[in-house]
């Protein structure tokens, strides 16, 4: 069942901690998600709570006796895994609690003052183990764009509005944010049809913007979950970036899809922001045009058509080397929203489980990129350059086709609704190096 807004949502609710009540802030005590994160680089990890620009230790507070027993030693954890598995009424009770214990009005500010720590003075790590990691194509906008480069007389594949297709990623390669991605080496396309394909680093490498779905309660194996139960198995959302190699993707993607061209790095935000702290930015699923097919009865449920979508403004902006070198800010190269999503998060989850496979704790799925209408909307560069045959000029000149080493790309999320208090999802960073042995040869598109 979708959460509904409670008490916990109330605009009003302020926090002992100033900088929750700035209302620019991602991180809202409407919000509160978890991360993982150590005061120093290989120092011990601790699950962590986003309060305005500081970090709440989990594990200082349960020590304290102050969580809700069922908790307590699932915060204790030195991973997310253990506290995400945790039935739905317990995370709630949670959730409550900490609200109560962060709120302006707390008798506990003083026990947990020094539980705090400044965000940017510690090191996040990757949430959860991510022991699978599957990639969805939910997004229609793309799907379409992007097949239409190859097959522009027909660009969805023929199952598209009957299945939400997906394929197995590399959770191995699966980083948190702010960790450097390397150009990658490959097989390149054959410069005339016929000829013998090449090696070396990618020149056409690009970002896709897309959110991350992190599953909390699991299944037995050979057990499907049905789609109006779906919901329960999600423990929060993040933000994705599946950083793609687009001329190793054309060489090797047939017959059976992407491999070494996705599997290098995808980068996703240190936060996994709860399904609670998001319901009252639900809507409803994307409404199919007339004369598409409804979902197969296995994937169709009214209380997640009604309300299994989300309300999230998504965008893309880069920091060139050039800009860093003259002090400037990133910029915004791409806008979209998550509501663009043909199938819904509770259908990825029915459908990879359909066939018995059971999901785990921790694990990730990918929404693939969420594209919109409009040609602002295009979350990749394949899309938004005409698969580089239009380029991208930015504010001081420069112009991208692909990405080119020293680009460092931010992803951002966010979430308003009148009555409600703006919440957000942190950052989600990459910057490119050169291929190795390189040393930046051959690096620009």
């Amino acid at each position: 069942m979708t959460a509904k807004p409670d008490s916990t949502h109330d605009a009003a609710r302020r926090s002992w901690v100033a900088s929750a009540n700035t209302g620019a802030t991602d991180f809202p005590i409407q919000n509160l998600p978890y991360g993982l994160f150590s005061e120093s680089t290989g120092g011990e990890r601790s699950i962590g709570v986003a309060i305005g620009d500081q970090v709440l230790n989990l594990r200082g507070v349960a020590e304290a006796g102050l969580l809700p027993e069922g908790c307590a030693a699932a915060a204790r954890a030195t991973l997310l895994d253990p506290l995400l598995a945790l039935p739905g009424t317990e995370l709630a009770a949670l959730r409550e609690r900490l609200v109560a214990l962060l709120d302006a009005g707390a008798e506990e500010r003083e026990r947990l003052s020094p539980l705090l720590r400044a965000q940017n003075g510690v090191t996040m790590h990757r949430p959860t183990s991510v022991g699978n990691y599957s990639d969805f194509y939910a997004g229609i906008h793309h799907a379409r764009a992007a097949g239409a480069l190859l097959t522009p007389e027909n660009p969805l594949p023929a199952n598209y509005k009957w299945v939400p297709i997906g394929y197995h990623g590399r959770a191995s390669s699966v980083q948190v944010s702010g960790a450097p991605v390397r150009r990658p080496l490959g097989q390149l396309p054959p410069a005339e049809v016929g000829g013998a394909p090449g090696y070396g680093p990618s020149g056409r490498l690009d970002l896709e913007l897309e959110m991350g779905v992190v599953l909390g309660r699991g299944n037995a194996r050979g057990e499907p979950v049905p789609v109006g139960q779906a919901a329960e198995h999600i423990a929060g959302f993040c933000l994705l970036n599946d950083w793609s190699s687009r001329d190793v993707q054309r060489w090797e993607m047939f017959p059976l899809g992407p491999f070494l061209s996705k599997s290098f790095a995808t980068t996703v935000s240190p936060w996994v922001v709860t399904p609670e702290a998001l319901a009252p930015f639900r809507v409803a699923a994307m409404a199919r045009p007339e004369g598409d097919p409804a979902p197969l009865p296995y994937l169709l449920d009214a209380a997640d058509q009604a309300a299994g979508g989300l309300d999230v403004r998504l965008s893309v902006l880069i920091r060139t080397a050039r800009m860093r070198a003259a002090g400037e800010e990133p910029v915004v190269i791409i806008t979209s929203n998550a509501r663009h999503l043909y199938w819904t998060p509770a259908q990825m989850v029915t459908h990879h489980a359909s066939n018995g496979c059971d999901l785990q704790p921790g694990d990730l799925l990918g929404t693939g990129t969420i594209s919109g209408p409009t040609e602002a909307e295009l979350s990749s560069l394949l899309e938004l350059t005409v698969g580089g045959t239009r380029p991208a000029t930015l504010p001081n000149g420069e112009v991208r086709r692909f990405l080119e080493d020293g680009d460092e790309i931010i992803l951002r999320g966010r979430c308003e609704r009148p009555g409600f208090a703006a919440i957000g999802f942190g950052e989600c960073r990459g910057t490119i190096l050169p291929a190795p042995g390189t040393a930046g040869e051959g690096a620009r598109a």
